[in-house]
């Protein structure tokens, strides 16, 4: 698989197989960073290191790898355009990326393995360009969305 390529479907699906193929289980979940201590795979230039990593968990006796394949909704990108839209932190630059990546709606834009071992999760993540655009536009109509602009809900108390 090209690390160019602007869908990760077909990466997905031959992890799929793959993992099954070593008679290993899937998890459906993620990994999340914040929550517990992760080791991130360096795949080093090789877009197949991701077998290395299946290999090496079957090799560590993991059970399951988790695994997690986000796909871009239609649905979400109009939320976060709109969210755009009346933001005004947000530029027209911002807009338009936002609308360019109506292209990619309905493709796999981030795929994650992991496994437990020794009280770390271990993780392997792929990502597409488009996939990056789309997180520092989300960080952006977040961080627009947590400031207060007429400064309600804040502690009030005298």
């Amino acid at each position: 698989m090209s690390p160019a390529s602007d869908d990760l479907t077909i990466l997905a699906d031959d992890m799929i197989a793959f993992i099954e193929g070593h008679g290993l289980r899937r998890f459906h979940g993620s990994v999340d960073y914040e929550e517990v201590p992760t080791v991130l795979w360096k795949p080093g230039g090789n877009p197949d290191s991701w077998k290395d990593f299946v290999e090496l968990a079957k090799q560590a006796g993991a059970p399951f790898l988790t695994m997690d394949c986000w796909k871009l909704q239609r649905e979400e990108l109009e939320e976060l355009l709109q969210s755009l839209s009346t933001s005004e932190i947000a530029s027209d630059d911002d807009l338009e990326d936002a609308r360019w990546l109506r292209t990619y709606s309905g493709k796999t834009g981030f795929v994650q393995l992991g496994f437990a071992h020794q009280g770390v999760m271990m993780a392997y993540e792929a990502s597409t360009e488009w996939y990056q655009r789309y997180q520092r536009l989300l960080d952006l109509a977040e961080d627009f969305g947590g400031i207060p602009i007429d400064g309600s809900g804040q502690d009030d108390e005298a």
